[in-house]
């Protein structure tokens, strides 16, 4: 009797796609540009998003769903900034799916945003793999993590259409090469834009934030 070989992970990809895709006209029908934040834990993506609530919401209206395993603390850090947020909370599992981000949206609610920014669960891998009606996927790759990241984690980079090298106020400090990380990160990825800045700072936020702005705007 031959042996059965079932692709679970084929089919939970492709169920997922088409639910992204639903989420996708729904996101283009309301007008509402999505972007998807990734990185590893701790590399700053609250502190981020908070410099683009700082920059853009005097112009934007802005919501933000918050993905983590467990705890609503950096939720909290955004409803501070007076902007709309829902937080999930995965009990474990590694990345959001579209279904997880249709249930927030519900929560949400659409009307009136221009901007939506999903904090993804803290994963230099699942998390490249999983569609959620974005229309931009943005990585961030911290200092203090190294320049070989790309070389380890490549779906990550290739997957996203830009790329912030977070805390570059500690380059002082380590032996990051930038030189090395775009040469290995464009040659994987042709089209990513990179954006060196530092959350703490503001240091070249600004350059980050005219990007977005225009693709809100381009949309």
């Amino acid at each position: 009797m031959a042996v059965k070989m079932i692709d679970v992970k084929g089919d939970i990809l492709s169920a997922n796609d088409m639910l992204a895709e639903g989420l996708r006209s729904r996101f283009e029908q309301a007008k509402v540009f999505v972007m998807n934040i990734m990185s590893s834990p701790g590399a700053g993506k609250t502190s981020v998003i908070l410099r683009i609530i700082e920059a853009l919401a005097d112009r934007v209206r802005i919501g933000v769903i918050e993905g983590d395993i467990a705890s609503d603390v950096d939720a909290r850090k955004i409803e501070a900034a007076k902007v709309d947020v829902v937080q999930i909370n995965t009990a474990g599992a590694c990345h959001l799916d579209a279904n997880m981000i249709l249930g927030a949206t519900n929560a949400l609610g659409l009307d009136g945003k221009g901007l939506l920014i999903i904090e993804n669960v803290g994963n230099l891998v699942c998390p490249a793999e999983f569609k959620l009606g974005e229309h931009v996927k943005v990585m961030i790759l911290s200092v203090a993590e190294g320049h070989d990241k790309p070389l380890k984690y490549p779906l990550m980079f290739t997957e996203s259409d830009a790329l912030l090298v977070n805390k570059v106020d500690l380059l002082p400090y380590t032996d990051f090469d930038m030189d090395e990380l775009r040469k290995t990160v464009i040659a994987m990825n042709p089209k990513i834009r990179i954006f060196p800045v530092s959350a703490k700072t503001g240091e070249g936020m600004d350059r980050f934030v005219g990007w977005l702005e225009q693709n809100i705007q381009g949309r």
